[in-house]
C-alpha cells in the first residue's frame, strides 16, 4: 500500500478538526456552567442547586410545620432526584441558605452547627436537621397549580420546576454570588420591606424612573448590618448594574479598665470576625497601629462584642480610622448585577430587576388563574350532573336498580335525555361551555355520569339536596371571578398587589445597615494630631519618625544623646523636621519621586533604627532614596511654585512642583542621571525672585539666580550645570535664599559697618572696586532684609556668615571659598540660610545626635574658620545637619567651644 494513501473512516464516523471540536466543546461546557449552575434566575432569584433543594424539601414533607429532618437524608434526596454532584457542594449550599449572617432572608431552619461568622465550618450533614422556613415556603406557594413549568430531571425519571412561583423578590431581598466562565454576578442583599414597596411603586407607575425607585429602595441591607458610607456607588450600581460601595462595621467607644476601648458590634458583610481580630493582632505586632493596648473578643450568643483597648496616650478617633484603614473594618462591595433574564446573561439595573419580577408575579397568577378556573368548571361539571340527578332522582334510581351492571348503568344514563328546566338557571349561572342541551334537554357527560353512580345515599336527603346547589351557586361566583381576572390587567395587579403586601406584612423587618449620606473619603488625615515629628533616614535605607519633643536642646559644645541604634556599616544619610500632614517626596537613586504623607512613616523612639524604604515605598533591586523633600500642605498654590533639582556633579534642574501633584504608588519619573554615580543630592522648592546656594564638599560656594535655569517641561533630562567642580569634588547641598536688591558697594558697606565690632576682617570677603556710605534707612532695609548662612563641617566646625558675603554670580562657575581650612575643620557637610529662632539637629555616622541653638554659633565672615559644635568622637564624622524652628527649648548642658 502506498504511504501517501488516505485512510478513509468506517461508515458513520466523521473527521472533525480537533480546533473545532476543542472550540464547541468549551462552548457548550460554558453555557452550561452559565445557564445551569452560576448565575441566579432574575425571576425566583435561585440558582440551580439552591431551586432544586427547596423543591425537594417540598417534596419529601420537610415544612415549616414539620418536625426537623437529618440534613443527610435531604441532601441524599436531592443527588438522587435532581442534582446528581458532590454532596458537599450541596449541603454547602443548603448550609447557607440556613445562615443568618449570609441571607438576608433565611430559607432554610436549621438545627444544630450551621457554621459562624468567625468561618468555623458547619457539622457534617449526618448530625444536623433541617426544614423549610416559612418564607421558603412563599417561594414554593402554588407550584402545584402549573404556574411555572417543568422539565425532566438529569435521568428522566423525575419532573423538576424550571422557576419557582415565587412571591417574594428573592433576588434583591437575598442577593447573589457566583463565578462563570466569562462572567461574574455579585448582587448584595435588600431589605424586604422596601424593594415590596419598590414593587408597588412599579406595579402603580411602570414609567418609574430609577431615582424614584430609590425614594422606596435607598439602598443594600446587609444581614450583618453595619453602615453604608455614601451614595455614588449605590446610584451608578442601580443605574447601570455595576458599581462599588464602602461598607463600614459599627463602632461606639466605651471606659474599660480606666482606657477609651473601641466596641466593635457589628462588621461588613463576608468579613470572617475571627480573620478580622487576627489582622489587627498583625497590625499591632507589626506596629503599623500603635495605639493598642490590648485586643479580645468577647462575642456570644447574645451578639458580636470586639473589645480594642487603646493606650492612655493615643488617639481614640485616630486608631479606629487606622482600623478602617488597614482591617476589613471597612471594606468595599463590588455590584455586578447580572442574572439570567429569559434565559441569557444580562447585567441588570434595578429597574430590570423589579420589572423582570414584576412580569413573573403576573404570569405566574394568570397561569394560578387559568388554573383554578379549569378546576372550578371540572368541579361545576360534576356538580350540575349531580343536580340533575336530584332533579331526577326517582327515575335516576330506577333507572340504576334495572340495570344490569355499572356499565350498562353509566351508558344509560348518558343517553337518556333529561328535563333540566328546574336547573336551568343553574347551568346558566356556571356558562359551562361542554354543557349538551338539545331541545331543553341535558345530555349527561361520562365524568358526571360517574359522580352519580359515586353519588352516597346521604345525598339525597332534602337538606343535602340543597347544599348542592349553594355549592354551584358558590362555584359560579369563583368562576364569574376568575374569568374577571383573567378579562381585566387591572384585577389582576390588584391581586398582585395584595399578595406582596401580605408577604411585606409576614416577612418584613427594619433595616439593619445604616446608610451614611456623606461620601467616603480619606479622613484618617484628618483625625491624625498635628505633631513636628523628626524624620531620619539612613544611608542603609532605613526610615523613622520621632516626635520632635522627645529631643532636649543643648547648648554648643556638648556631646549630644544616644540617638539610633546603627550598624557598623550604616550612617545617618538625612534627617529634617516635618509635620505629621506634611507631604514628602522620595527621590531614588534612578531618578524616580515616590510620595508619602509623614504620619504614614513608621513611628519609632530616637534608639530605634526604623523600618526599611523598601518595605514602604516600590523600590526595585539596588534602587535606593537619595534625597527627601517635605512639601507644603497646600497643593493648591503649588502651581505658582517651581522644584530646584541638583546632582552630586553639580546638574540642576527647575520643574513646576505641580508636575508632582499626583505621583502614582509605583513612582513617577523626577529626573534623568547622567553620569555613573552621580546622585539627586538636594531638590528644594523655590520661586522665580529667589537665587540658588549649592555648596560643594571641598568648600566652595556659588549663589546664582532661580531664573537662570529654565523651566524644563520634561521631567526625563539631565537639567543644566549649575557649579563647575574640581576634581573629586561634589555637590553636598542646595539652598534657596531670598534675593536682595543691593550692589556689590552696598553689601561690602553693610557687613564692614555691621561685623566691625566683631571680626575686622568681616568686609575683606567682597571684592569690590570702591566704598559707599549707607545712610541709617538703608542700612536699616539692609540689616531687615539679612540671611545668615550657616555651614557646618565633618568634623563639628560651623558658622554663620552673612548671605551679603556671597556675591551673586551666573550659573555654571566655579563659585567662592566658604571653607578655607579642610584639614582643620573638615569637609563641608551642609550649608544653608538661619535665623535666630532656629535649632540645628546633627547626626554622626556613630548614630549620635545633639540638637542646639542656632544663636550659641557665632557670626562671622564667610572666610572665618567657625567655633566647635558638635565634639565629634574618635573615628566619627556629622554626616547630616537639620534646621528646627521653635520658640521654647529645654536647655541641658552648658559647655562652651
Amino acid at each position: 500500500m502506498s504511504d501517501t494513501a488516505t485512510t478513509i473512516p468506517p461508515s458513520g464516523i466523521s473527521q472533525i478538526t480537533i480546533e473545532e471540536e476543542m472550540r464547541r466543546s468549551y462552548l457548550d461546557y460554558a453555557m452550561s456552567v452559565i445557564v445551569s449552575r452560576a448565575l441566579p434566575d432574575a425571576r425566583d432569584g435561585l440558582k440551580p442547586v439552591h431551586r432544586r433543594i427547596l423543591f425537594a424539601m417540598k417534596e419529601g414533607g420537610y415544612t415549616s410545620d414539620k418536625a426537623t429532618r437529618k440534613s443527610a437524608r435531604i441532601i441524599g434526596e436531592v443527588l438522587g432526584k435532581f442534582h446528581p454532584h458532590g454532596d458537599q457542594s450541596v449541603y454547602d449550599a443548603m448550609v447557607r441558605m440556613a445562615q443568618d449572617f449570609s441571607m438576608r432572608l433565611t430559607l432554610v431552619e436549621g438545627q444544630g452547627n450551621f457554621g459562624s461568622i468567625d468561618g468555623d465550618p458547619p457539622a457534617a450533614m449526618r448530625y444536623t436537621e433541617s426544614r423549610l422556613t416559612k418564607a421558603a415556603e412563599a417561594l414554593l406557594e402554588d407550584i402545584d397549580k402549573e404556574t411555572v413549568d417543568f422539565q425532566p430531571n438529569y435521568d428522566g425519571q423525575e419532573q423538576e420546576p424550571t422557576v419557582l412561583p415565587s412571591r417574594i423578590p428573592n433576588l434583591l431581598v437575598n442577593g447573589a454570588g457566583g463565578i462563570a466562565v466569562g462572567m461574574a454576578t455579585n448582587i448584595p442583599s435588600h431589605n424586604l420591606y422596601e424593594v415590596v414597596q419598590g414593587c408597588l411603586a412599579y406595579i402603580d407607575n411602570p414609567e418609574i424612573s430609577i431615582d424614584q425607585l430609590m425614594e422606596h429602595i435607598p439602598g443594600p441591607d446587609f444581614p450583618t448590618a453595619g453602615f453604608i458610607l455614601g451614595k455614588g456607588g449605590i446610584r451608578q450600581a442601580y443605574h447601570t448594574g455595576r458599581g462599588s460601595i464602602m461598607m463600614r462595621g459599627r463602632t461606639h467607644i466605651e471606659e474599660v479598665r480606666n482606657r477609651d476601648a473601641i466596641i466593635i458590634t457589628e462588621i461588613p458583610f463576608q468579613v470572617n470576625k475571627q480573620r478580622l481580630v487576627e489582622r489587627i493582632a498583625e497590625l499591632v505586632n507589626e506596629k503599623l497601629i500603635d495605639g493598642i493596648a490590648d485586643l479580645r473578643d468577647e462575642s456570644d450568643r447574645d451578639g458580636m462584642r470586639i473589645v480594642v483597648e487603646c493606650k492612655r496616650d493615643a488617639v481614640t478617633d485616630v486608631v479606629l480610622n487606622q482600623l478602617y484603614k488597614h482591617t476589613p473594618l471597612q471594606s468595599s462591595f463590588g455590584i455586578n448585577m447580572l442574572a439570567l433574564s429569559h434565559g441569557r446573561p444580562q447585567t441588570m439595573t434595578l429597574r430590570d430587576m423589579i420589572a423582570a419580577f414584576v412580569e413573573f408575579r403576573e404570569e405566574v397568577i394568570t397561569r394560578r388563574t387559568v388554573f383554578d378556573l379549569m378546576k372550578a368548571r371540572e368541579r361545576a361539571h360534576v356538580w350540575i350532573g349531580l343536580a340533575v340527578a336530584v332533579a331526577n332522582i326517582d327515575e335516576i334510581i330506577e333507572l340504576i336498580r334495572k340495570a344490569a351492571d355499572p356499565n350498562t348503568a353509566r351508558e344509560q344514563l348518558m343517553a337518556k335525555a333529561w328535563p333540566v328546566e328546574s336547573i336551568r338557571p343553574l347551568i346558566e349561572l356556571i356558562n359551562e361551555p361542554d354543557s349538551k342541551i338539545v331541545d331543553g334537554k341535558y345530555f349527561l357527560t361520562e365524568t358526571q355520569a360517574k359522580a352519580i353512580l359515586d353519588l352516597r345515599l346521604h345525598r339525597l336527603t332534602g337538606l343535602e339536596r340543597d347544599k348542592i346547589g349553594d355549592d354551584l351557586k358558590e362555584i359560579a361566583l369563583k368562576i364569574e371571578e376568575y374569568v374577571a381576572i383573567l378579562n381585566s390587567r387591572d384585577k389582576l395587579l390588584e391581586i398582585m398587589r395584595a399578595e406582596m403586601i401580605e408577604v411585606r406584612e409576614r416577612f418584613g423587618t427594619p433595616r439593619k445597615t445604616e446608610l451614611v449620606e456623606s461620601e467616603f473619603e480619606e479622613d484618617i488625615e484628618e483625625l491624625i494630631a498635628r505633631e513636628d515629628m523628626v524624620v531620619t533616614v539612613t544611608s542603609s535605607g532605613y526610615i523613622k519618625r520621632t516626635p520632635l519633643a522627645t529631643y532636649r536642646a543643648q547648648k554648643r559644645g556638648g556631646k549630644g544623646r544616644a540617638g539610633m541604634a546603627m550598624k557598623d556599616e550604616d550612617a545617618i544619610h538625612d534627617i529634617f523636621i516635618s509635620n505629621t500632614h506634611t507631604p514628602i517626596l522620595f527621590f531614588s537613586s534612578r531618578g524616580i519621586a515616590y510620595k508619602l504623607k509623614v504620619w504614614k512613616l513608621p513611628l519609632g523612639n530616637p534608639a530605634s533604627r526604623g523600618k526599611a524604604l523598601v518595605n514602604i515605598l516600590p523600590l526595585q533591586e539596588g534602587e535606593t532614596i537619595s534625597t527627601v523633600l517635605a512639601l507644603p500642605e497646600d497643593e493648591g498654590n503649588w502651581n505658582q511654585l517651581n522644584l530646584m533639582f541638583a546632582t552630586t556633579a553639580g546638574n540642576v534642574r527647575r520643574n513646576l512642583l505641580s508636575d508632582f501633584q499626583d505621583v502614582r504608588a509605583n513612582g513617577k519619573i523626577a529626573m534623568k542621571l547622567e553620569e555613573e554615580g552621580e546622585r539627586l543630592i538636594g531638590v528644594s522648592v523655590c520661586r522665580e525672585d529667589q537665587d540658588v546656594l549649592l555648596a560643594a564638599k571641598n568648600g566652595k560656594m556659588i549663589r546664582f539666580a532661580v531664573d537662570d535655569v529654565r523651566v524644563f517641561a520634561s521631567r526625563n533630562s539631565t537639567g543644566v550645570r549649575g557649579m563647575k567642580l574640581g576634581a573629586g569634588d561634589e555637590i553636598v547641598s542646595l539652598s534657596i535664599i531670598d534675593h536682595i536688591d543691593a550692589t556689590a558697594e552696598e553689601r561690602a558697606a553693610y557687613l564692614k559697618r555691621s561685623r566691625a565690632g566683631d571680626d575686622e576682617e568681616a568686609a575683606n570677603d567682597e571684592e569690590v572696586a570702591g566704598e559707599v556710605a549707607l545712610s541709617d534707612e538703608r542700612y536699616a532695609q539692609l540689616q531687615a532684609a539679612e540671611q545668615l548662612i550657616l555651614t557646618v563641617t565633618s568634623k563639628g566646625f560651623g558658622k554663620r556668615a552673612s548671605a551679603y558675603g556671597y556675591r551673586i554670580t551666573g550659573r555654571g562657575g566655579q563659585g567662592i571659598v566658604n571653607n578655607k581650612d579642610s584639614s582643620r575643620n573638615g569637609t563641608v557637610v551642609a550649608a544653608f540660610p538661619v535665623t535666630a529662632q532656629h535649632q540645628i539637629m546633627l547626626v554622626t555616622t556613630g548614630g549620635q545626635i545633639i540638637r542646639c541653638p542656632v544663636q550659641d554659633i557665632r557670626v562671622c565672615s564667610r572666610s572665618s574658620l567657625g567655633v566647635t559644635i558638635f565634639k565629634v568622637g574618635e573615628g566619627e564624622e556629622v554626616v547630616s545637619v537639620a534646621a528646627i524652628v521653635e520658640a521654647e527649648v529645654e536647655v541641658e548642658g552648658d559647655t562652651e567651644a
